[in-house]
């Protein structure tokens, strides 16, 4: 994932990147990019500190029925080899395994930019739609 990638998921995370958008860019992904990004995802999940907690609101907020595969496959936890089982299923899965990642990482992102948006060493956690912040982000390369 590139710095821009990054943005835009801590973006989407603040709530100023629309959804769309992501999902748009992962559907015009081959599969094994897709698969790739997903992989970089559960890095974002696992780094929020997303909890077992967040699952159920995550699954609401995605739109996805929970009894949907992927959704059935997390609620078991948020550990690796659940991350793995989802990121091999079929592609046909792959958009709805997507979904339901970027809202788990929007739960524990949310708590966490709550506690952690004054951290001047966090730049993932500053605000994102103000375009001084996103220059100082860009030139540094951080």
């Amino acid at each position: 994932m590139n710095l821009e990638q990054e943005i835009q998921f801590n973006q989407f995370g603040q709530g100023i990147y629309k959804e769309a958008k992501l999902i748009d860019h992962f559907e015009s992904l081959d599969i094994e990019s897709k698969r790739s990004l997903l992989r970089d995802v559960e890095h974002l999940i696992i780094q929020s500190k997303s909890t077992i907690d967040d699952i159920d609101k995550a699954i609401s907020n995605s739109g996805l029925k929970p009894s949907f595969t992927p959704c059935i496959v997390i609620k078991k936890g948020l550990h690796h080899g659940n991350f793995q089982k989802i990121i091999s299923l079929p592609e046909n899965e792959l958009t709805k395994a997507f979904r339901l990642f970027i809202y788990l990482f929007r739960e524990g992102y949310h708590r966490r930019y709550l506690e952690e948006k004054e951290d001047p060493n966090k730049w993932w956690y500053w605000d994102l739609s103000n375009d001084k912040n996103l220059g100082r982000i860009k030139q540094s390369e951080v």
